[in-house]
Order: C-alpha cells, then structure tokens, then sequence
C-alpha cells in the first residue's frame, strides 16, 4: 500500500532557513506576532489532517468515483469524503488563512499553500472541492460588494459553503471571449443566466450545504469578444434576507465528466435554465474579478504537482530500498541478499533524484511565491506592494506550468521505478500519473503559460520585471562569487543569468518581424526561465546547507540538500542549452509544413 509522510522538516528549511518568512511578517501589522513555532505547530498538525484522514481515501475514491442521480441532478462523492470534509471544516481547516473579519484565522499564506500542498500529495482529487472554494473566496474578497462579502464570506470561510468557477463552454475553453452563456437584467437588480458551462470542478457535491458558482456569462448588450464578458454569483441555493437557504436555483449538473484521472473529483457538465445571479463589479468588467480567482488557481496547480512528485518520490524511494533485482554492476552490495536493491543502479537514482530535486526545488519556489501575493496583499509599503505583485506576475506562469511539467516527469519516472508493479493499480503510482496529467491542462494549458510569460509578463514590458528577477540572482553572484564551495552553484545561473539578456533579446527581434517567432519559442523559452528560477532557489538552498556544514551541523539533512543541489546543476539544469538551442530553431520549421500536415 501508499505512504505518505508530510515534509515537515524540508518545509521549516524553505520558510525559516532560506526565505526567513518571520522577519518579513515583522513589517506587515497583521503577522508581526506570528513566530517560527507557531507556523510549524499549524503544519504538523495539518499534516496529520492529511496523512490520517485524507490519504487514506485517495485509492478507494479513485476506484468508487463520483455518481449523478440524474432525475435529481445531485452528485455523491465516494465513500469517506463527505466525512472527511466534516472533520476538515470542524477542525476550521477552511478559515486558515481567510481574513478575521468573516471569521478566518488570518495566518499566512504561506501556510496555507504548504497545508495545501500536504492535502495534494495526500489526495487531490478530494483538494479540489476545499481548493475551488479558496478561489472564489479570494476573488469575491476583492471585487464583491460590502453586502456580497457579508451574504457568502462568512459561510466561504468555515466551509459550510464551497466555491466553484464556471468559465469553460464546450466550443470554447481559454479564449472566453467566445462564450455564449447569456445574463439578462431583471426588474429587481438580479440577473437571469441561461448556457451551459463543462469541466467544472467541484460543480456539484454532497459535501457542503450550499455553492457559490462564479459565472462568466454575457450582458444583452454586451460588446463582443472579452470585453464584453461580466461575472456573476449564482448559488445553488438561493439565500434569503437572514441569511438562510432558500429555494433550489436553476444551476444544475446535466451529466459528470469520465476523466483519466481525479476520479474522485466531480467534474460538472453545469445547466444554467434561467438561474437567478447578482453581478460581481462594473458590467462587461467580468475579467477583472476572475483573474484573481485564475491567478490563485495558476499557484494552486502548481501546488497540486507540488504534492503529487512529493508523495510520488515518496514511495518509490521506499520501494527502490526494498526491491532486489541484479547486481550492482561495481560488485555485490547486499552479500548476504540474492540480488542487490534496486537503489544501487545509477538510473534508478536518476529518477528518485529528478523527483527529489523537482519537489524540493518548487516548494522553495512555491514558498517565495506565496511571500510575494502576502506581500502585495498586505505590506504597509506601497512600493513594496507593486514589486510584489509585479513579480509575483512574472512567476505565476513558471509556477503553473514548470512545476507542473516537471510533476509529470517525475510521476511518470517514479512510476518507472515499480517497473510493471508501477503500472498495477495496487501500487497507486499509476493513479499519481493519470491525476498529474491534468495539471498541465487546465487554469490554461501550459502552452498558454508559456505565452503569457513571453509575451506579456517578458517583452510586453521590455524585459523589465525579468530584470528585477535577475538582480536576485546577481545579489547573490556577489555575495557568494568568491566562495569557491559554492562555484558549481553560482556559476551556472550566473552564465544563464547572462544569457537569458541575449536571448530575450534575440526573440523579440525576431518577433516584431514575424509574432510566430514568440510562439514558435514560448514554451523552450519557460523551461529555461524556469530552471533559470529554481537554480536560484537550489544555490540558495545548497548555501545555508554548507553554513551548517562548516558549523559542524551533525545534522544529515544538510549534506543530503547539498547532494541534491549538485545533482540538480549537474544533471538537469543542462537542459537550458538544448531549450535555447531548440527555441533559435525558430517558426519555420514549423509553419513550413502544410505538407507535412495534410
């Protein structure tokens, strides 16, 4: 059977040793008492939420499935989630990090994304129903009106109602201006919806008592394309003056996706037949509200592969320990065994290090990514506000889309580790594949990340917040240049770092000649800027490991960080010079092939 042991240990080194997060609460009011202790208190005991009453569901939900009554339209989620969410919200998992002013806990959010990332390692698919909420829980705290707040927040946050985003149609999925999902006024304020919306997750459940659908459907008059799309709150259950449910609303579930993967997720194919909604923001300014939501859910997938090669690292590891097959080809290891474990074969090390340096280098990521959104939420400093959110920009799409490519690397190469006992359901690790491979499709394919970073967040203004990104980089080239125990570390994203200009550079070039250049590159472009990223974070990482080292730190945590940051330089960082290599080949050997393509 499946292991799982939530990381606690690496998650006190990202948040107390590298990015020292209670030095950065001292300056912001609401977090200036949280301390080193209390954060790692919160975690452990979510970890135990996640490991004792989570995990467990996670084979047997995603053998059972989710049903649909279709004479009633009511979904039933497998045996034990519906209790499992029971204890979620009683021990008030919901109000972690919402704000105290609809009853949340108010504690960091970077706590809340590595409680996250343990209930994603644990079970995804059952995640998604407390994720979503999250989502539209941000989205309505920053574009819903006073009375919007005080109808759904409250409830939002102790989770006795959850959230869903209802964006996607079936002739259109990222390119919303194409919807067709219509909103008429009515004489009393409110809106009558009518369309059909698929692929929402969490779209309909027995877990919670009511939920609140964000909708994007367009306006009688609205102008066409994006420009016209607004964004509504539609619930399942109306609510009343009081604040108690009222009658069924016309937002229902015509039918449940058959899915790869996430079996224990209802994917809803959703039914609006004249349901009534309130208006979220300005008319025709629909976008606004649910980028907030899309932006989380972006960090959110990153976080859900975060979880899935930690837990996949997890067990193969264990297994490659217990698996004997052959010899070593340096000579017999365990003499007194038939044949050696499998973890003595250089390839087999391969993988559990691709997995290990994967997850450990996006949990730093994730961690920093997670400081910047507390930063741009809630720093006193204006400045500080606008840098953070305009890095936080610039890495949304590396946290999507890297973390997630590399979640299904490390999946799949863990699952190669079980040899043909990956492949059998008893092992869970082919479920870990299946489930990860969503990742890099939705909250916009990892394509569109690419294109985003490139041609938005990068030339879109000149290269400008990259720049801010590698002064980091250059801080700690200086700092550390003259150290010769930490060259292998600083030379490498040193040379990228100089590289990077260049190549940028050239793109764009290239792309004001001809805008297929940038899509032709986009997606090499995202891997290099992402490794460019994570071998920051990992010299980051390998430096406080050999400041322990040299203080004579027993502990063997350190030299097991620093053995996989050379690993990491060594083996996988390369790939940027055959991703730049690859994106200079340019569109022509692409677009140059209708023949090719009849």
């Amino acid at each position: 059977m499946p292991i799982y042991t939530p990381p606690l240990r690496d998650m006190q080194f990202v948040m107390h040793e590298v990015l020292n997060v209670v030095d950065d609460f001292k300056a912001m009011p609401q977090h200036a008492d949280m301390d080193a202790d209390t954060l790692n208190a919160v975690l452990e005991e979510g970890g135990k939420f996640a490991a004792d009453v989570v995990f467990p569901l996670n084979i047997s939900g995603d053998t059972e499935g989710c049903t649909i009554n279709q004479a009633t339209h009511t979904v039933t989620t497998p045996k034990g989630f519906k209790e499992a969410y029971a204890k979620y919200v009683e021990g008030g998992w919901a109000a972690l990090g919402c704000a105290p002013a609809f009853g949340g806990q108010g504690l960091p959010l970077v706590v809340n994304q590595m409680f996250y990332e343990m209930l994603n390692s644990a079970n995804q698919a059952w995640a998604m129903y407390p994720g979503l909420t999250q989502g539209a829980y941000t989205a309505l705290r920053a574009h819903g009106t006073e009375a919007q707040k005080q109808t759904y927040l409250h409830k939002m946050t102790s989770g006795e109602w959850t959230g869903s985003m209802c964006l996607t149609e079936a002739h259109c999925g990222t390119d919303l201006g194409l919807m067709r999902t219509q909103a008429k006024p009515q004489a009393d304020g409110t809106y009558k919806l009518t369309g059909n919306k698929i692929f929402i997750s969490a779209g309909e459940h027995d877990m919670a008592d009511n939920i609140i659908h964000l909708v994007l459907a367009r306006l009688p008059d609205a102008p066409p394309g994006i420009k016209g799309v607004s964004l509504f709150i539609v619930p399942k259950f109306l609510v009343n003056q009081d604040g108690s449910l009222g009658e069924r609303n016309g937002i229902y579930c015509g039918g449940l996706e058959h899915k790869m993967g996430l079996h224990g997720s209802a994917t809803a194919q959703i039914v609006l037949d004249g349901a009534v909604g309130t208006l979220v923001g300005q008319p025709n300014k629909g976008m606004n509200g649910m980028f907030v939501m899309m932006n989380a859910a972006r960090l959110g997938v990153g976080n859900q592969s975060l979880g899935l090669t930690e837990v996949a690292y997890q067990n193969a590891l264990a297994y490659a320990k217990d698996r004997l097959q052959m010899r070593s080809l340096a000579g017999p290891k365990a003499k007194d065994q038939p044949a050696d474990p499998i973890i003595v074969h250089p390839d087999v090390r391969k993988m559990l290090l691709t997995a290990k340096a994967y997850a450990e280098g996006g949990r730093a990521l994730m961690s920093f990514s997670s400081m910047l959104m507390e930063k741009e939420l809630n720093h006193p400093d204006q400045k500080v506000r606008q840098e953070s959110g305009d890095m936080l920009a610039l890495l949304t799409p590396i946290v999507k889309a890297f973390i997630t490519d590399n979640g299904w690397t490390a999946t799949s190469g863990c699952l190669q580790v079980f040899g043909g006992h990956g492949y059998i359901k008893e092992s869970g690790m082919e479920q870990l594949v299946r489930d990860a491979r969503i990742n890099m499709i939705y909250e916009g394919t990892n394509t569109i990340q690419s294109l985003d970073l490139l041609g938005r967040k990068v030339l879109g203004n000149n290269g400008a917040t990259l720049r801010k990104f590698g002064k980091l980089v250059a801080q700690l080239v200086e700092e550390e240049g003259v150290n010769e125990k930490m060259a292998e570390f600083i030379t490498p994203i040193a040379i990228l770092g100089d590289q990077m200009t260049k190549f940028t550079t050239e793109i764009g070039f290239k792309g004001l000649q001809n805008p297929d250049e940038v899509g032709a590159a986009a997606v090499d472009y995202l891997r290099v800027a992402g490794h460019w990223v994570f071998g920051y974070f990992w010299a980051r990482m390998a430096q406080v490991a050999l400041r322990e080292i040299a203080t004579g730190n027993p502990d063997p945590f350190y030299l097991a960080k620093l053995q996989t940051a050379r690993f990491y330089f060594a083996k996988l960082f390369p790939e940027t010079a055959t991703l730049m290599r690859t994106a200079r080949a340019g569109s022509r050997v692409l677009m140059d092939t209708d023949a090719a393509l009849a």
